[in-house]
């Protein structure tokens, strides 16, 4: 015995030194310190002590929480939710014109919405939020079971259990071969038909073994869809920091460079470097739609085409190029995709002089299916200054219930209803305005006319004269570069490797054990067991044991799978 140099045991009292089971007892009210001190027994927190994990502990537990599946299908959950908004309200992104449209029509709400982040949804910092903790959640649940899993796999095979007769494929076998033959034939066939195979040889007084695993590439499958989709979030990622997106309309014999100023919206990444932009530039020569006639589906698109004239980079030699709905434009790493396109209405305005003060083809903005256009021309160098607003038809009809509209999307009967306004245009209040947009305060309106192509409308004032020249179409692109497609893709792929992989395979282990029996025979039994539910391991027990040298069987054992 170690003496304790802290306790004075001569100066004790044997009796009152606790021994045997005593000593595992809490000392009673009124012993001394030195016996205290002696009692092994754990010591009682009083009942209304507060436990305390500490700043470690939470730590701890906040990082296991985050980590686990449940909070990741929570998470996963939550950015689907967080993505409807998307589908539902305009983006910056695609359509800014109908964000600004949107806006004005509903001023308080738009407002509101946007300060939300509604319209620009994925670029939003709680989307954003919620996308990097999934990611941190995936990452901390799938690494270290990818971790583990690559140990198991290098790992030997669970030795065969002692009653294997407990298992649900079981079979007892009779053979004149030696127990050490039995083995080597069975380790044999497992290793021809792809199984990892571990043994314990005969020697072992309880007889020898050979344990088999396959179908590892189960779980190799579930982690690998994982680890994909931790590479798609890191593609989505790595396209939103360095990629840009853009939207531009391009009228017909209009030019496009490849500069930021040129771009009615404009989405950059977070790292995006306006000097990456690749310096191409193109013409639109022609717009080409085709609607279907008569039917059903009377007036629905069938197909849309741009003729392009491309200049890859300065000083190179331009040329012809198709872009259609589903065949981008490729140039300088960036894709260029028709999105939209629409009428734009060429008008010329003469001042009371016949000087012409204004002349351009004016985008209009279709409004339904059959290409009812509206828009504004205005007009700043007059006196007053004016402004035109109004409707494109290009099928023109009027009733009395919907006023002037378009009956189909193609130029068969094409007009424009204007009206005429005076006033001050606003625009050097410094404060911004739409080109789509009329803010009519402190203006008058003078007349309302319809032109057909050619035609002229002398303003009821005299002041001027608009004459309608015709029109050209205009045709939307989405321009825009996402590095991480490649990866995205490839990571797609891969997920759905894994998935199949996981869903098709079934994980499976066998077992053969040999014993000396009576007359110098040698018992053998063969079991399986199938860690997948709806999958059966009899077919390849039964197999394993015809190959083996077995004389006779004695009994067999088979539990079938639950439907």
């Amino acid at each position: 015995m170690t003496d304790r140099p802290d306790v004075d045991l001569a100066a004790e009292d044997p009796a009152d030194v606790p021994t045997g089971t005593d000593a595992v007892a809490p000392p009673a009210d009124g012993e001394d310190a030195a016996a205290r001190r002696l009692s092994t027994a754990p010591v009682e927190a009083p009942a209304d002590a507060p436990v305390s994990l500490g700043l470690l502990g939470w730590l701890r537990w906040g990082w296991r929480t985050l980590t686990s599946m449940r909070t990741a299908l929570i998470l996963l959950f939550l950015l689907a939710l967080a993505s409807v908004p998307g589908s539902i309200f305009p983006q910056r992104g695609t359509a800014p014109v109908d964000v600004t449209q949107w806006i004005q029509e509903n001023p308080a709400l738009g407002r509101f919405l946007d300060r939300l982040g509604m319209f620009d949804v994925f670029a939003s910092p709680w989307f954003a939020a919620i996308y990097l903790l999934l990611f941190v959640s995936l990452a901390g649940c799938v690494l270290p079971r990818a971790a583990q899993h690559w140990r198991i796999v290098r790992s030997r095979p669970p030795a065969a259990p002692l009653n294997l007769s407990r298992l649900p494929e079981h079979r007892r076998l009779e053979s004149d071969a030696e127990p050490q033959r039995v083995l080597d034939d069975a380790a044999q066939w497992l290793r021809a038909h792809r199984w990892r195979v571990d043994t314990e040889a005969a020697t072992d007084p309880d007889g020898g073994w050979v344990a088999a695993e396959k179908g590892y590439a189960r779980e190799t499958g579930n982690l690998v869809f994982h680890v994909a989709l931790l590479g798609i979030l890191l593609a989505v990622a790595l396209g939103s920091l360095a990629g840009f997106r853009g939207v531009v309309l391009v009228r017909e014999g209009s030019s496009f460079a490849d500069t930021r100023a040129q771009y009615d919206s404009f989405t950059p990444g977070r790292a995006f470097d306006d000097a990456d932009l690749p310096p191409f530039a193109f013409t639109l020569d022609s717009f080409d739609a085709q609607f279907q006639r008569g039917g059903q589906q009377d007036g629905a698109a069938r197909e849309f085409s741009a003729d392009l004239t491309v200049t890859p980079e300065p000083g190179a030699e331009p040329e012809k190029v198709r872009v259609e709905v589903n065949e981008p434009l490729v140039v300088g790493g960036v894709k260029a995709f028709l999105v939209g396109h629409g009428y734009a209405p060429t008008v010329t305005v003469r001042d009371a002089d016949g000087e012409i003060v204004f002349r351009d083809s004016v985008v209009f903005l279709p409004q339904d299916g059959a290409f009812t256009s509206t828009g504004v021309v205005k007009v700043p160098d007059t006196v007053p200054q004016l402004a035109l607003q109004g409707f494109f038809l290009p099928t023109a009809a009027v009733d009395d219930v919907r006023g002037p509209h378009s009956t189909f999307p193609e130029d068969d009967d094409p007009a424009v209803f204007l009206a005429a306004w005076t006033g001050d245009l606003g625009l050097d209040s410094g404060r911004p305005q739409s080109v789509y947009r009329l803010d009519t305060e402190g203006m008058t309106r003078i007349g309302i006319d319809a032109l057909r192509p050619g035609e002229s409308w002398e303003l009821p004032d005299g002041s001027a004269t608009v004459t309608f020249d015709g029109y050209v179409e205009w045709a939307s692109f989405s321009v825009a570069r996402d590095p991480g497609k490649e990866l995205a893709l490839l990571a797609s792929v891969v997920a759905m490797i894994g998935l199949a992989a996981s869903l098709l395979i079934s994980r499976r282990r066998v077992w053969v054990r040999v014993n000396p029996g009576p007359g110098g025979v040698t018992v053998v039994e063969v079991a399986g067991l199938t860690r997948s539910e709806h999958a059966s391991v009899a077919d390849e027990v039964e197999a394993l044991t015809e190959a083996l040298p077995v004389t006779t069987s004695t009994s067999t054992t088979t539990t079938p799978p639950r439907a």
